[in-house]
């Protein structure tokens, strides 16, 4: 290689280069790759080049290739996609010859440096997979949104990170401090998303600043991770310690008085102790009037190298994000209206959520020998919540929407303890790659409720009732007194408020489980797999401030009795085969089943269990170019034949107007394509691109049906019906794509130039409700249509030794659209704005 490798070793944390140790006397070639400080060199990729057959080293560095014929075979090792050296090596009677390889600039034998930032990961083992085994071996769609990218991007939330992984789009940001996402349909919700394999919380918004990549298993995930929405699941995965010196400060400054300073350090304490801690502060205004944000994160961690095959990793982070509650622009009429400005804040000036994030993860990875495995991770996240504002923004035809109050605060604390051990055996001429696993979680959260001063109120009958605060004048909030018959403007002042309850609520899961890939032929695999998952909430506990006494919230039925804890008992297989015709292609067809949870009981007062949700998938995953450009496509079909919906007429004939009593008559179905695109087909030359197609909705409800009940001695009739058939489900995406070039000088006096372009787009949703059946007979209408938009983002930057400088124009073309949860957080997205960084890496 040329002296400029030297620059690409420290970029990899490589100092001093690689050493490769191959192992005598084994079959075919076996060996590992270190840094020269002996640290092992996880997820690189090792190549024999005249086979174009290829492996990932593992946790130990370690790699293999089996059965290989007499010969010489060159060997092509990366790592992080840049080649960090080649060899060639001789197998004899079935064994390969003791090799020792450095990789130095000085004495470097390669020509070219293959510096690849959006490369492949078909044949890079997959965290969020926990079996041990390379992509192209998963008979499921898995994205990964690497660190080049989120550096490229200037990315800061997870939201910014997951525009780029197609069939994910953001379907609300509910008072703008509360991304939910929807993947194939499904909300991935508070279980759905993992910080380095442990369940974590999105609520306080994740801080980007220390993820090394985003991982996204797509489908149902549920033979690893149990209780999971069957949309994804997404991984996030942070940075670790390193046995050599280094790291970087940046600077951050952006439109709308954005400013973030950010410092990464790493380093050996001594040979078997490293460290890293990464800290940020963000202060930050907003296109919209009276919003602002302020950001604490700070994140330090341990890695112990206890022997060569035995490490462990202590991490934690702890976030403080205070934010403006920002409910938007709201709804008119139940319609959006763009007569109401862009940048008009509704709600009170003294609003506030104060958010506080800790997580504390120990993670254990031990090696028996080269077959066996061991993964040990026990972690703990505690979040609270504390807010008070208005929350709601309903305006009717005139422009005025009454604003009440809500004071909410609320702690949640989970724990998660899991066990991965892996493994390969043989029968006969049979590989067999197996997953034995084990998973808990117990998670405790305590929600408090409030009495506001002259806001809440008690009626004759004891029952609680609620005032409104003031009401606004959406159009122009400084007029709202010349709107109002009172004649009285919007009120400054915050109203006391005092404890009225606090309700404690417990869930505990539990999960075990057993994968085995099963290669019957170089050709053919099998994947197959079986899930039990057991899950109970006991009865919640109340303690009521006033009298000082805890009461149980009983689950009861429509005649009072106790119905015991909720519990709810699942199986979830997963089968797929996999067939690879040529070493670059891997074609896949897979099943699988995930369930969720009901509430309610049936005709006999049993509480529901849940709904088991069965997915079809499909697929092909290809690299060309010797990897330098991926194309994967998969189609796939979600079908919940056990939708829960409210039972209308008893086994005995009389109708059903209990709406918590329910049957297993309804169903769903999500329908959908998805394309993904990476490479760097020429050196710096980087791509990135996605596109998806969702079609969710509902395929069978009740019809609509007139209930009698009676009360008090007198007969009523309600007319009930289930949800409109074969229409879009609100907070779904027809359509997403997205598209990103990089391209960085290679030569030359202007070398370490970047210039790059982004492209985004969101199709056509609906938001507001989903109408019933009645609705569409009485022409009454609660969907909002929300239209498709593109963004554009253009970047330029520059790298000069360890200097570089990257800013970034967003939304370019200036598009306006919405978020919207429901009918009244409509949230504007962003304007045009700019955003630069400094960095000094040492």
């Amino acid at each position: 290689m040329k002296k400029s490798f030297l620059c690409l070793v420290l970029s990899l944390g490589l100092v001093g280069g690689v050493q490769l140790e191959g192992v005598a006397q084994h079959h075919g070639i076996h060996g590992k790759l270190k840094s020269k400080s002996g640290a092992p060199i996880e997820a690189a990729t090792v190549t024999v080049k005249e086979l174009g057959t290829s492996t990932a080293t593992d946790r130990n560095g370690s790699f293999s290739f089996s059965t290989l014929p007499d010969g010489t075979y060159t060997i092509i090792v990366k790592s992080l996609g840049n080649v960090i050296d080649e060899e060639k090596i001789k197998v004899v009677n079935g064994s390969s010859q003791p090799i020792n390889l450095v990789g130095e600039s000085r004495d470097s034998k390669l020509d070219v440096v293959d510096v690849r930032g959006y490369n492949s990961h078909n044949n890079q083992t997959v965290n969020v997979g926990k079996a041990g085994i390379i992509d192209k071996d998963l008979p499921q769609s898995v994205q990964i949104i690497n660190e080049q990218v989120i550096r490229d991007q200037q990315v800061n939330r997870l939201s910014d990170a997951l525009k780029n992984a197609n069939g994910i789009a953001m379907g609300a940001n509910r008072g703008g401090v509360n991304e939910n996402f929807y993947a194939r349909g499904y909300s991935l919700g508070a279980n759905n998303i993992f910080k380095n394999g442990a369940r974590t919380n999105n609520g306080g918004s994740i801080e980007a600043s220390t993820l090394e990549s985003v991982e996204i298993l797509k489908g149902s995930a549920a033979l690893l991770y149990g209780g999971v929405t069957g949309g994804a699941v997404v991984n996030l995965v942070t940075k670790k310690p390193k046995f050599e010196y280094g790291g970087e400060a940046s600077f951050r400054v952006g439109s709308y008085d954005f400013y973030k300073p950010t410092v990464d350090v790493y380093g050996p304490i001594s040979d078997k102790v490293a460290f890293r801690v990464i800290s940020t502060y963000e202060k930050s205004g907003s296109f919209r009037d009276h919003v602002d944000s302020k950001r604490l994160y700070v994140n330090p961690s341990i890695l112990y190298k206890i022997n060569d095959r035995t490490d462990i990793n202590f991490m934690f982070d702890y976030l403080k994000s205070d934010y403006t509650p920002d409910f938007g622009i709201g709804s008119v009429d139940g319609k959006l209206n763009q007569d109401v400005g862009r940048n008009t804040f509704m709600n009170t000036l003294w609003a506030y959520n104060k958010t506080n994030t800790t997580n504390g993860q120990i993670n254990l990875n031990h090696q028996f020998n080269d077959n066996w495995k061991l993964n040990a991770i026990a972690s703990y996240q505690s979040y609270g919540r504390d807010y008070y504002g208005s929350d709601r923004v309903q305006a009717n035809a005139q422009g005025i929407a009454p604003r009440n109050l809500t004071r909410s605060k609320s702690d949640e604390l989970t724990f998660n303890q899991q066990l991965n051990l892996t493994g390969t055996v043989k029968t006969g001429a049979i590989k067999h790659k197996i997953l034995i696993g084990a998973d808990a979680d117990q998670s405790n959260t305590k929600a408090y409720a409030y009495f506001i001063d002259g806001i809440n109120y008690y009626d004759k009958q004891g029952a609680l009732k609620v005032n409104v605060y003031d009401s606004i004048y959406v159009f122009n909030p400084s007029e709202t007194a010349a709107h109002l018959p009172s004649g009285k403007g919007l009120r400054t002042d915050m109203p006391g408020a005092e404890y009225l309850t606090r309700t404690t609520t417990n869930i505990y899961r539990y999960g075990v489980f057993f994968q085995d890939l099963i290669e019957v032929s170089e050709k053919f695999k099998v994947l197959a797999g079986l899930r039990y998952t057991y899950q109970r909430t006991p009865y919640a506990d109340k303690y009521t401030y006033a009298t000082g006494e805890t009461e149980e919230v009983k689950n009861l039925d429509a005649n009072k009795n106790e119905l015991g804890a909720k519990v709810d008992q699942a199986w979830s297989p997963k089968f797929g085969l996999i067939y690879q015709p040529i070493k670059s292609s891997s074609v896949y067809v897979t099943y699988a089943n995930n369930f969720t949870s009901n509430a309610g009981y049936d005709v006999d007062y049993k509480p529901m269990g849940p709904s088991t949700i069965d997915q079809y998938e499909a697929g092909v995953k290809n690299d060309f170019f010797n990897g330098r450009l991926t194309l994967n496509a998969s189609v796939y079909r979600i079908n919940n034949n056990r939708f829960a919906q409210q039972l209308l007429v008893k086994p005995d004939g009389t109708d059903n107007g209990d709406t918590n009593m329910k049957e297993f008559s309804g169903k769903t179905s999500s329908d959908g394509v998805e394309v993904d695109v990476t490479g760097s087909i020429l050196p710096g030359l980087d791509i990135l691109a996605g596109y998806s197609y969702n079609y969710m909705r509902y395929t069978e409800t009740s019809p609509i049906t007139k209930i009698t009940t009676v009360v008090n001695g007198s007969s009523k009739v309600t007319e009930v019906s289930g949800n409109q058939e074969d229409v879009r489900l609100v907070g779904t995406t027809a359509h997403t794509a997205n598209g990103t070039i990089f391209y960085t000088l290679q030569n030359g006096g202007a070398k370490g130039l970047k210039f790059g372009v982004s492209a985004f787009y969101t199709g056509r949703r609906n938001a507001g409700w989903n109408n019933t059946k009645i609705n569409v007979r009485d022409v009454v209408d609660r969907l909002i249509t929300v239209s498709p938009f593109t963004t554009v983002d253009i970047s330029a930057g520059y790298t000069y030794k360890k200097w570089s400088i990257l800013a970034k124009m967003s939304n370019v073309n200036n598009a306006f659209n919405y978020y919207i949860h429901e009918n009244y957080s409509v949230n504007p997205i962003p304007p045009r704005s700019f955003m630069t960084t400094l960095t000094y890496k040492f």
